[in-house]
């Protein structure tokens, strides 16, 4: 592979003359700038631009560390992300979940990270994080000058969920959770369960990861136990469309049988047959909002500013009876 140093052999200059010259930089001659520049196109050599930022320890690039890259969701988050680094001459890295990129973001070899990746622990970001190297997390509450934690307004949508089956007269209510290490589920669990027990509800959780299969098995073990309840909150939505089919399977139909709610509004939830009620928010600003928080810090040191962004329930047919039960008001 052609090195500077060769370059710098055939223009018959230094090795630092030529670094000079490749990069425009520093108190060199016309003649000998073109006799460097002139060396390198005739080996074909093309500086190593990254390396170059590295040595300044600046990239120009942004990080987006996340679990995974499939479904609407994650796909909604990284279009408002890009929508934003289009606007400037940053340059976007997305890593899903790996040993690799976990090194990449260890060593700092981008400018800032956008981090929604569990398994990137929380005193691996704190360490991280400095005036220097920013960091926005999508699914954890950091405290530090130098992180951002952008998070759903959980709470919002849930309540009014839970406020929406009670007020049909729902009583006999379960959860099903999505991943134990989730923020966002342990906040959505939290909040219905104390709705719940505000008005001397139990209501049993049952397991699940946030996956169609999960809200399958979930499904399974409350249709297997013959006591159904009236309605079933399921964390996301893919668990409810899992929910849902185990019930076509065993020739129920939501609400009629039981009324169910999912969680993200992903596109699909829409036009099920019925279609799933759920909570929503703009994922797209979400993720423009992570971007354009971080550009801002790298570029003029502006502070974070934490926010919960918005999320509202959608009510559809999955848990929309025609009429409310006489003891809707109880």
């Amino acid at each position: 592979m052609t090195t500077i140093r060769d370059v710098a052999e055939r223009a018959g200059v230094s090795v630092t003359t030529a670094s000079y010259a490749l990069n425009g930089i520093g108190s060199i001659g016309d003649a000998t700038r073109k006799r460097v520049l002139e060396a390198a196109e005739a080996l074909n050599y093309h500086p190593n631009a990254f390396a170059r930022h590295l040595k300044k320890r600046k990239t120009h690039t942004i990080g987006v560390f996340i679990s995974r890259f499939g479904g609407a969701f994650y796909e909604e988050i990284l279009e408002g992300i890009h929508s934003i680094i289009l606007e400037t001459d940053y340059e976007l890295l997305v890593c899903p979940e790996s040993r690799s990129t976990r090194r990449m973001l260890l060593h700092r070899q981008v400018d800032g990270a956008i981090v929604f990746d569990s398994k990137i622990s929380d005193d691996d970001v704190l360490k991280l994080a400095s005036g220097h190297f920013p960091i926005v997390v999508l699914d954890r509450s950091l405290q530090s000058d130098f992180i951002l934690p952008l998070l759903l307004d959980n709470a919002q949508g849930v309540r009014e969920a839970f406020a929406h089956l009670y007020g049909q007269g729902c009583r006999k209510i379960a959860f099903v959770t999505g991943a134990m290490d989730s923020f966002d589920n342990t906040e959505r669990m939290a909040t219905f369960l104390a709705e719940a027990e505000g008005r001397n509800l139990h209501v049993p959780v049952y397991p699940g990861n946030f996956t169609e299969v999960s809200g399958y098995a979930a499904a399974m073990s409350i249709l297997q136990s013959g006591d159904l309840p009236d309605a079933v909150f399921c964390a996301n939505d893919q668990m409810a469309m899992g929910f849902l089919r185990a019930m076509k399977e065993h020739g129920l139909h939501a609400p009629a049988d039981i009324a169910i709610v999912g969680f993200d509004d992903i596109p699909l939830s829409r036009y099920l047959q019925p279609s799933i009620s759920t909570i929503g928010t703009s994922r797209f600003e979400w993720g423009a909002t992570a971007a354009r928080q971080l550009i801002d810090f790298l570029d003029t040191e502006s502070p974070f500013q934490p926010h919960r962004i918005p999320t509202r329930f959608l009510p559809r047919e999955s848990s929309t009876l025609r009429r409310e039960s006489p003891s809707a008001a109880g």
